[in-house]
């Protein structure tokens, strides 16, 4: 399915009852686009947990925390106010990008986020937009960066209740299986299984990373493009067109009867 796709893809699929792995340019490294929220996600659960943030605090939103876009939260008054469980979820559930900064600052910043994923041996994952030092980085990756293989370890570490702790672990699994962002990937999975994932597209990179408690077989799936081709904002997109197609074979492959 990847051959003759106009662009570098990267691929993941681990079968979670046999442990067995199909992997094609996994420790690639490749743009998160959105998908840095899962770190910056685990960052704001360390604080959570720390109980230096409380789940339910009331915060006070700014003008000075807008980012230009089509977000939710950028359409709020300054002075406005809104429960941090509700930040959390624009930026899991709708992606929104205002309150995915504000969460980035709240968790220490990206480099505190950072030292997270190398705690978890996570060593390609980062946050590299507003860290200090990693400008250069920046400009080559964007926001974040990963590799297939180190995203779905990432969510497979959550599944085992191995992120910071069993409490935190489950927290982010269930805010993670409530995706706006359902027709690409996730559109071929039935709707009565559970899902976790999270996806990511600027012009030159769509990604989709997800964990499928499939009734037969759970697996995880990551796919990661850069330097595509074809860069339309079109259900069509080529990337996105790919990514349906293994998603739908991966989930026959694994559950179908």
């Amino acid at each position: 399915m990847t051959q003759g796709f106009k662009g570098d893809i990267g691929f993941y699929i681990k079968n979670l009852k046999t442990g067995k792995v199909a992997s094609y340019n996994a420790d690639t490294v490749f743009p998160t686009a959105s998908i840095v929220k899962v770190p910056i996600l685990v960052g704001i659960l360390d604080k959570l947990e720390k109980g230096e943030l409380n789940y339910h605090d009331q915060l006070t939103y700014a003008d000075s925390l807008y980012y230009a876009g089509v977000d939710i939260l950028g359409s709020f008054k300054d002075g406005e106010k809104i429960e941090l469980s509700k930040v959390i979820m624009l930026m899991c559930t709708t992606s929104d990008n205002t309150a995915s900064l504000w969460l980035q600052q709240l968790a220490g910043t990206g480099t505190r986020i950072n030292q997270l994923m190398d705690e978890l041996r996570l060593p390609n994952t980062k946050v590299n937009s507003r860290t200090p030092g990693r400008e250069e980085i920046r400009k080559q990756y964007g926001w974040g960066q990963t590799t297939p293989a180190e995203m779905a370890t990432l969510f497979e570490k959550m599944l085992q209740r191995e992120v910071i702790n069993g409490h935190a672990s489950d927290k982010m699994m269930r805010i993670l299986g409530r995706n706006y962002w359902d027709e690409e990937g996730l559109s071929k999975i039935p709707p009565g299984v559970f899902v976790a994932s999270k996806n990511g597209a600027v012009d030159a990179s769509r990604s989709e990373v997800m964990y499928v408690n499939g009734h037969k077989t759970p697996y995880i799936f990551a796919v990661f493009t850069k330097n595509n081709e074809d860069r339309s904002w079109e259900p069509t997109n080529e990337a996105w067109e790919l990514t349906r197609r293994m998603s739908d074979f991966v989930w026959t492959y694994f559950n179908a009867e």
